[in-house]
């Protein structure tokens, strides 16, 4: 039996919907670790403190992975933005690993939270292009092997597809080796048309030859001049052990057990360069959305001069500059703008209050060794033709 005290704090908390019956009280343990579980990755970017000056609106990213993304899964429903399979063979999405699945890679990269995992820029949009069939880093394609004839690029396509598109990152997370001319013009297309790319440098940490020469072999797109190379660290900031290591790595982001919405609206991880390469891509996003016009390389130095923590040399070739971190890259983002083109210069600037020195006398033709020249050639000629007589006559 309740006292009148008790009984009167009942009914008054009943009355004002904080009773029992709908407890405000703190999730469980459980209910916590979940959650800090979903939000790691975005914590490791520094993400929450940069949406509060930009969540990505009115960016499109590309992806330009193996298949294509699921639209229909709760966080990027309406957002997502299915290209032509461009990979040149029979139509059909093949399975990918949770590393390359393009619906993962986008819930990492624009997913709202509506019932999916959140993104780094909730609110951006994917263009996704199917541009590889499978993965070709698994063994299919040595890298010592002969060059092999010029061939027409799926990825180079996809590439000139997303800017006429009007995307402006471009996430191309399936590494391969091998060079391709198509594909590196098709990069400096991009490039001169302000997209950013962002690249994975590719998961063969482990490989045999990396174990015995200490360092991996380059891959491509993210070997290419102004393209960000992406690896893979985990929660304590450290390369990943798959995690290629090479001077194509330009900063580091999460890739180890990121949380991932997968097709078909299931809850997973992914881990792998290519997961960070969308991390990465998500923080451009931001960038490019607060200032649309910042060219691609500044955006790679907001990206590498506010990475933390440098290596102890300030770089090296595991995590590059260090691991992203979205607000301090947009507030040097909102430096860098300061950098616009050079002035011209005056012709008749100078230092100082004193005259202007004249420009050096033009070289040209000395009137004194004209003189002895044309003299030596005359006296050659005369006595060229006096031999000439003198052998006549006899």
């Amino acid at each position: 039996m309740l006292r009148p005290a008790a009984l009167c704090a009942a009914l008054t908390a009943i009355l004002l919907g904080t009773g029992p019956a709908v407890s405000a009280a703190a999730p469980p343990p459980d209910a916590l670790r979940a959650g800090a579980e979903d939000r790691w990755a975005l914590d490791a970017v520094n993400a929450s403190a940069a949406w509060k000056v930009s969540k990505g609106a009115g960016v499109t990213v590309a992806l330009l992975g193996a298949g294509q993304a699921d639209a229909g899964v709760p966080g990027l429903r309406d957002r997502i933005e299915r290209g032509p399979d461009l990979t040149g063979t029979a139509a059909g999405d093949e399975a990918a690993e949770a590393g390359g699945d393009p619906t993962a890679l986008a819930s990492v990269i624009a997913g709202d939270g509506g019932g999916g995992i959140t993104g780094v820029a909730p609110r951006a949009r994917v263009l996704s292009l199917s541009v590889v069939r499978g993965r070709p880093e698994g063994g299919s394609v040595e890298p010592e092997s002969p060059a092999r004839e010029a061939r027409s690029s799926p990825i180079a396509r996809g590439i000139r597809y997303a800017i006429s598109r009007g995307a402006k990152v471009i996430c191309l997370p399936v590494p391969a080796y091998g060079v391709n001319r198509e594909e590196r013009e098709a990069v400096a297309f991009a490039l001169t048309r302000g997209a950013v790319l962002v690249a994975a440098v590719g998961d063969a940490g482990q490989s045999p030859y990396a174990r015995q020469n200490g360092t991996s072999y380059w891959a491509f797109p993210a070997g290419y001049p102004g393209v960000v190379g992406v690896a893979a660290v985990d929660r304590q900031g450290a390369k990943t052990a798959g995690s290629s290591d090479n001077l194509s790595v330009l900063v580091a982001a999460p890739g180890d057990r990121v949380p991932v919405t997968l097709a078909g609206g299931r809850r997973g991880t992914a881990s792998g360069t290519g997961v960070a390469s969308a991390i990465v891509a998500g923080t451009i996003a931001l960038i490019k959305a607060k200032y649309p016009d910042l060219p691609p390389e500044l955006v790679s130095r907001a990206l590498t001069s506010t990475s933390r923590p440098h290596p102890p040399a300030g770089y090296d070739d595991k995590v590059g500059f260090g691991v992203v971190d979205a607000a301090a890259a947009l507030r040097k983002a909102g430096e860098l703008t300061a950098y616009g083109p050079a002035s011209a210069v005056r012709d008749d600037a100078h230092f100082g209050k004193g005259p202007v020195s004249q420009a050096p006398t033009r070289p040209g033709p000395d009137p004194v060794r004209l003189w002895i020249y044309g003299i030596v050639v005359l006296l050659g000629i005369g006595g060229f033709c006096a031999a000439a007589v003198a052998l006549r006559r006899r």
